[in-house]
C-alpha cells in the first residue's frame, strides 16, 4: 500500500442544525477506528491552536484513497483535503534496515 499525508480542513456550513453536526462527528469517530483497524488510517494529528488535521494514511493508490477511504468519512462533505503521496526517504531513521 502507498502512504499520503492528507491535511483535512473541515468548514461546517453555517446554520447546520447542532443535532447533525454532533451525529456526524460521533460516526467519523467510530469510522475512523474501523479505518485504523484495515491499516488506512496510520496516524493523525491536530496542529497546536489550529481546527485543521493532518494525518499519515494509506491505501493501494491515490483513487482508492479518495473513492474508498476518505470518501466514506461522514464528515467528508464539509471537508478540504491536500493529498500529498509521500515514500520512504533513504536517510529516515525510521526506515528498516534492507541490508541486514
Amino acid at each position: 500500500m502507498r502512504e499520503f499525508l492528507v491535511e483535512i480542513v473541515t468548514d461546517i456550513p453555517e446554520g447546520t442544525d447542532p443535532a447533525e453536526v454532533d451525529r456526524r462527528r460521533a460516526a467519523e469517530a467510530v469510522r475512523a477506528k474501523e479505518l485504523a483497524a484495515s491499516g488506512n488510517l496510520v496516524r493523525l494529528w491536530r496542529p497546536v491552536g489550529e481546527l485543521r488535521s493532518i494525518g499519515l494514511w494509506r491505501a493501494a493508490d491515490e483513487a482508492e484513497l479518495h473513492e474508498k477511504v476518505l470518501g466514506t468519512l461522514p464528515l467528508r462533505s464539509w471537508m478540504t483535503l491536500t493529498v500529498t503521496a509521500v515514500e520512504p526517504h533513504p536517510n529516515d531513521p525510521g526506515r528498516p534496515d534492507v541490508t541486514a
